[in-house]
């Protein structure tokens, strides 16, 4: 569907406008819960975060800090979140400028939690939790989200880790591995610059 659908009884339909795979969000009374749309299946919000998660998609304040957050490296610009074109607003000369010459060192990515015989762990990672590249001893990256065994992190895009040359592990878990993977709706050209193609597994 490429609409919203709605009907006189005041619910409405709306696609996510960040990513097709995201679907719909309904608007509609309390006292009403309007049939489904063109879709497979309903889930419920814990599935939901699931996928936002695996897809790479940081939402609300807990997981991207107001005040703090660099609005490119939360990957926003291509979630239909930033305007080049609109007039004015706090920030917008620098988010322009790193914009356009295309150097962004650091991105949100989805992350794995995974044992050292590379199952995956469940509750054993929390936000803030550091993100080192073990074989030169520095830190990669932070994660930002953490539900079970999967995750968001800010992770530097030119770390040697992300070409699956060396091993990302959790500041002071070393039993606990990171994989982290690029998103399949990234524009090539994220990682043109860092010549990291071939960076995410």
């Amino acid at each position: 569907m490429s609409s919203s659908q709605g009907s006189d009884q005041g619910w409405q339909w709306f696609k996510d406008p960040r990513l097709v795979c995201l679907g719909f969000r309904g608007i509609f009374p309390s006292n009403i819960t309007p049939p489904l749309i063109e879709v497979d299946k309903e889930t419920d919000e814990q599935n939901f975060l699931l996928w936002r998660i695996e897809k790479g998609v940081a939402e609300g304040s807990t997981e991207i800090p107001k005040g703090e957050a660099v609005p490119l490296e939360y990957n926003l610009a291509g979630l239909n979140a930033i305007s080049f074109d609109k007039g004015c607003y706090v920030g917008q000369e620098l988010i322009a400028r790193t914009h356009h010459r295309g150097v962004i060192r650091k991105r949100i990515v989805p992350l794995r939690f995974l044992d050292n015989d590379g199952k995956e762990l469940v509750n054993k990672v929390i936000p803030g939790s550091e993100v080192m590249n073990t074989a030169s001893g520095k830190q990669a990256g932070t994660v930002t989200t953490a539900l079970g065994c999967r995750g968001l992190g800010l992770l530097r895009l030119e770390e040697e880790a992300l070409k699956g040359s060396s091993a990302l592990s959790v500041q002071g878990q070393e039993d606990v591995k990171v994989v982290a993977s690029r998103p399949d709706w990234w524009p090539s050209e994220w990682l043109q610059d860092h010549g990291q193609h071939a960076a995410f597994a």
